[in-house]
Protein backbone atom coordinates (compact mmCIF):
# COMPACT_ATOMS: atom_id res chain seq x y z
CA UNK A 1 0.00 0.00 0.00
CA UNK A 2 1.47 3.34 -1.05
CA UNK A 3 0.62 6.96 -0.51
CA UNK A 4 2.12 10.01 -2.15
CA UNK A 5 2.33 13.62 -1.10
CA UNK A 6 3.68 16.80 -2.57
CA UNK A 7 6.88 18.04 -0.96
CA UNK A 8 7.11 21.82 -1.12
CA UNK A 9 10.71 22.95 -0.86
CA UNK A 10 9.96 26.64 -0.39
CA UNK A 11 13.05 28.37 0.90
CA UNK A 12 10.94 31.45 1.66
CA UNK A 13 9.10 29.70 4.47
CA UNK A 14 10.66 31.19 7.60
CA UNK A 15 10.41 29.23 10.84
CA UNK A 16 8.94 32.09 12.85
CA UNK A 17 6.55 33.21 10.11
CA UNK A 18 5.35 29.67 9.43
CA UNK A 19 4.77 28.98 13.10
CA UNK A 20 2.68 32.12 13.45
CA UNK A 21 0.64 31.27 10.34
CA UNK A 22 -0.18 27.72 11.42
CA UNK A 23 -2.30 27.58 14.57
CA UNK A 24 -2.21 23.77 14.50
CA UNK A 25 1.56 23.74 15.04
CA UNK A 26 2.70 23.72 18.68
CA UNK A 27 6.42 24.13 19.36
CA UNK A 28 7.29 23.14 22.90
CA UNK A 29 9.53 25.96 24.12
CA UNK A 30 9.95 24.65 27.67
CA UNK A 31 13.59 25.15 28.72
CA UNK A 32 14.05 21.45 29.57
CA UNK A 33 12.82 20.39 26.14
CA UNK A 34 15.02 22.92 24.36
CA UNK A 35 18.06 21.89 26.40
CA UNK A 36 17.54 18.18 25.72
CA UNK A 37 16.92 18.77 22.00
CA UNK A 38 20.30 20.53 21.86
CA UNK A 39 21.99 17.52 23.45
CA UNK A 40 20.15 15.27 21.01
CA UNK A 41 21.59 17.18 18.04
CA UNK A 42 25.21 16.71 19.14
CA UNK A 43 26.93 14.22 16.83
CA UNK A 44 28.97 12.98 19.80
CA UNK A 45 25.86 11.85 21.72
CA UNK A 46 25.96 8.03 21.84
CA UNK A 47 23.07 5.62 21.32
CA UNK A 48 22.39 5.09 25.04
CA UNK A 49 22.18 8.80 25.82
CA UNK A 50 20.26 9.44 22.58
CA UNK A 51 17.59 6.92 23.62
CA UNK A 52 17.34 8.42 27.09
CA UNK A 53 16.99 11.94 25.70
CA UNK A 54 14.30 10.88 23.24
CA UNK A 55 12.33 9.26 26.04
CA UNK A 56 12.70 12.28 28.34
CA UNK A 57 11.72 14.76 25.63
CA UNK A 58 8.72 12.62 24.69
CA UNK A 59 7.46 12.59 28.27
CA UNK A 60 7.73 16.37 28.51
CA UNK A 61 6.03 16.87 25.14
CA UNK A 62 3.25 14.42 25.97
CA UNK A 63 2.45 16.66 28.94
CA UNK A 64 1.74 19.46 26.44
CA UNK A 65 -0.07 17.26 23.91
CA UNK A 66 -2.54 16.07 26.57
CA UNK A 67 -3.21 19.51 28.03
CA UNK A 68 -6.72 19.62 26.55
CA UNK A 69 -7.99 16.38 28.12
CA UNK A 70 -11.36 17.09 29.78
CA UNK A 71 -11.80 16.82 33.53
CA UNK A 72 -14.69 16.03 35.81
CA UNK A 73 -15.26 16.67 39.50
CA UNK A 74 -15.22 13.76 41.92
CA UNK A 75 -15.29 13.42 45.70
CA UNK A 76 -12.34 11.62 47.27
CA UNK A 77 -12.01 10.67 50.91
CA UNK A 78 -8.62 11.74 52.21
CA UNK A 79 -7.30 10.72 55.67
CA UNK A 80 -8.64 14.08 56.92
CA UNK A 81 -11.80 14.94 54.97
CA UNK A 82 -13.64 14.68 51.65
CA UNK A 83 -11.90 16.54 48.83
CA UNK A 84 -13.45 17.89 45.65
CA UNK A 85 -10.91 16.78 43.03
CA UNK A 86 -10.49 16.58 39.26
CA UNK A 87 -9.99 13.39 37.24
CA UNK A 88 -9.80 12.82 33.49
CA UNK A 89 -13.30 12.44 32.12
CA UNK A 90 -13.67 9.23 30.18
CA UNK A 91 -11.22 9.90 27.35
CA UNK A 92 -9.02 6.95 26.38
CA UNK A 93 -5.67 7.35 24.64
CA UNK A 94 -3.64 5.36 22.14
CA UNK A 95 -0.06 5.95 21.04
CA UNK A 96 0.92 4.83 17.54
CA UNK A 97 4.65 5.03 16.77
CA UNK A 98 5.81 5.02 13.17
CA UNK A 99 8.48 2.33 12.95
CA UNK A 100 11.19 2.43 13.66
CA UNK A 101 12.22 5.77 15.16
CA UNK A 102 8.81 6.45 16.65
CA UNK A 103 9.32 3.51 19.01
CA UNK A 104 11.84 5.53 20.96
CA UNK A 105 9.13 7.97 22.03
CA UNK A 106 6.66 5.43 23.42
CA UNK A 107 8.20 4.73 26.84
CA UNK A 108 8.34 8.40 27.75
CA UNK A 109 4.73 8.97 26.71
CA UNK A 110 3.55 5.79 28.46
CA UNK A 111 5.20 6.93 31.69
CA UNK A 112 2.57 9.69 31.80
CA UNK A 113 -0.36 7.61 30.53
CA UNK A 114 0.32 3.99 31.52
CA UNK A 115 -3.24 2.91 30.73
CA UNK A 116 -2.97 3.93 27.08
CA UNK A 117 -2.90 1.30 24.35
CA UNK A 118 -0.16 1.13 21.73
CA UNK A 119 -0.41 0.38 18.03
CA UNK A 120 2.38 0.19 15.45
CA UNK A 121 2.68 1.27 11.83
CA UNK A 122 5.71 0.30 9.75
CA UNK A 123 6.37 2.63 6.80
CA UNK A 124 9.37 3.14 4.57
CA UNK A 125 10.01 5.82 1.98
CA UNK A 126 10.30 4.67 -1.62
CA UNK A 127 13.92 5.34 -2.67
CA UNK A 128 12.86 5.62 -6.31
CA UNK A 129 10.17 8.19 -5.50
CA UNK A 130 10.73 10.44 -2.51
CA UNK A 131 7.06 11.49 -2.59
CA UNK A 132 5.90 7.91 -2.01
CA UNK A 133 5.85 5.68 1.08
CA UNK A 134 5.02 2.00 1.44
CA UNK A 135 3.46 0.30 4.46
CA UNK A 136 4.94 -3.03 5.58
CA UNK A 137 3.27 -3.52 8.98
CA UNK A 138 0.18 -2.28 10.81
CA UNK A 139 -1.28 -3.46 14.12
CA UNK A 140 -3.71 -1.16 15.91
CA UNK A 141 -5.85 -1.49 19.07
CA UNK A 142 -9.26 -2.96 18.21
CA UNK A 143 -11.03 0.04 19.77
CA UNK A 144 -8.79 2.74 18.32
CA UNK A 145 -11.82 4.47 16.79
CA UNK A 146 -12.97 5.21 20.36
CA UNK A 147 -9.63 6.67 21.44
CA UNK A 148 -7.71 9.91 21.14
CA UNK A 149 -4.67 8.97 19.07
CA UNK A 150 -1.18 10.43 19.30
CA UNK A 151 1.13 9.34 16.46
CA UNK A 152 4.84 9.52 17.30
CA UNK A 153 7.93 9.87 15.14
CA UNK A 154 11.18 11.59 16.01
CA UNK A 155 11.31 13.47 12.71
CA UNK A 156 8.73 15.17 10.51
CA UNK A 157 10.74 15.67 7.32
CA UNK A 158 8.79 15.37 4.06
CA UNK A 159 5.56 14.46 5.84
CA UNK A 160 4.94 11.43 3.59
CA UNK A 161 5.10 8.82 6.37
CA UNK A 162 3.05 10.94 8.76
CA UNK A 163 0.34 11.47 6.14
CA UNK A 164 0.20 7.74 5.42
CA UNK A 165 -0.13 6.92 9.13
CA UNK A 166 -2.87 9.49 9.69
CA UNK A 167 -4.78 8.28 6.65
CA UNK A 168 -4.57 4.69 7.89
CA UNK A 169 -5.84 5.61 11.35
CA UNK A 170 -8.65 7.79 10.01
CA UNK A 171 -9.83 4.80 7.97
CA UNK A 172 -10.55 3.01 11.27
CA UNK A 173 -13.01 5.74 12.24
CA UNK A 174 -10.73 7.58 14.69
CA UNK A 175 -11.46 11.30 14.75
CA UNK A 176 -9.13 12.81 17.34
CA UNK A 177 -5.56 12.51 16.05
CA UNK A 178 -2.41 14.42 16.99
CA UNK A 179 1.10 14.08 15.60
CA UNK A 180 4.03 14.37 17.99
CA UNK A 181 7.64 14.64 16.83
CA UNK A 182 10.85 16.08 18.22
CA UNK A 183 12.23 17.89 15.16
CA UNK A 184 10.19 19.10 12.17
CA UNK A 185 10.91 20.72 8.81
CA UNK A 186 8.60 23.43 7.46
CA UNK A 187 8.07 21.33 4.32
CA UNK A 188 6.73 18.42 6.35
CA UNK A 189 4.52 20.62 8.49
CA UNK A 190 3.06 22.24 5.39
CA UNK A 191 2.44 18.89 3.63
CA UNK A 192 0.76 17.39 6.70
CA UNK A 193 -1.35 20.49 7.28
CA UNK A 194 -2.48 20.57 3.64
CA UNK A 195 -3.45 16.89 3.77
CA UNK A 196 -5.10 16.96 7.23
CA UNK A 197 -5.74 20.50 8.46
CA UNK A 198 -7.55 19.15 11.53
CA UNK A 199 -4.48 17.35 12.93
CA UNK A 200 -2.48 19.22 15.54
CA UNK A 201 1.31 18.93 15.38
CA UNK A 202 3.52 19.01 18.47
CA UNK A 203 7.27 19.35 18.05
CA UNK A 204 10.33 20.31 20.05
CA UNK A 205 11.97 22.30 17.25
CA UNK A 206 11.11 23.63 13.80
CA UNK A 207 14.28 23.54 11.74
CA UNK A 208 15.40 25.39 8.60
CA UNK A 209 14.29 22.84 5.98
CA UNK A 210 15.35 19.80 3.96
CA UNK A 211 18.64 19.26 2.12
CA UNK A 212 19.08 17.54 -1.25
CA UNK A 213 18.87 14.11 0.43
CA UNK A 214 15.65 15.13 2.21
CA UNK A 215 17.31 15.18 5.63
CA UNK A 216 16.22 17.88 8.05
CA UNK A 217 18.80 20.66 8.39
CA UNK A 218 20.36 21.07 10.89
CA UNK A 219 18.34 18.18 12.33
CA UNK A 220 19.77 15.26 14.30
CA UNK A 221 20.92 13.02 11.44
CA UNK A 222 19.31 9.62 10.92
CA UNK A 223 17.22 9.30 14.09
CA UNK A 224 16.59 5.57 13.66
CA UNK A 225 20.28 4.75 13.28
CA UNK A 226 21.25 6.94 16.22
CA UNK A 227 18.48 5.47 18.37
CA UNK A 228 19.41 1.83 17.75
CA UNK A 229 23.13 2.15 17.02
CA UNK A 230 22.84 0.99 13.41
CA UNK A 231 24.12 2.40 10.13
Amino acid sequence: MKITADITKNQNIGRKEYNMANEKLHICNHPLVQHKVSLLRDKNTGAKEFRELVSEISMLMCYEATRDLPLKKVQIQTPIAIAESNVISGRKLAFVPILRAGLGMVDGAMALVPAAKVGHIGIYRDKANSNSAAEYYCKLPFDINERDVIITDIMLATGVSAIHAIKKIKETGAHSIKFMCIVAAPEGVEALHNAFPDVEIYCGALDDGLNEDLYITPGVGDAGDRLFGTK
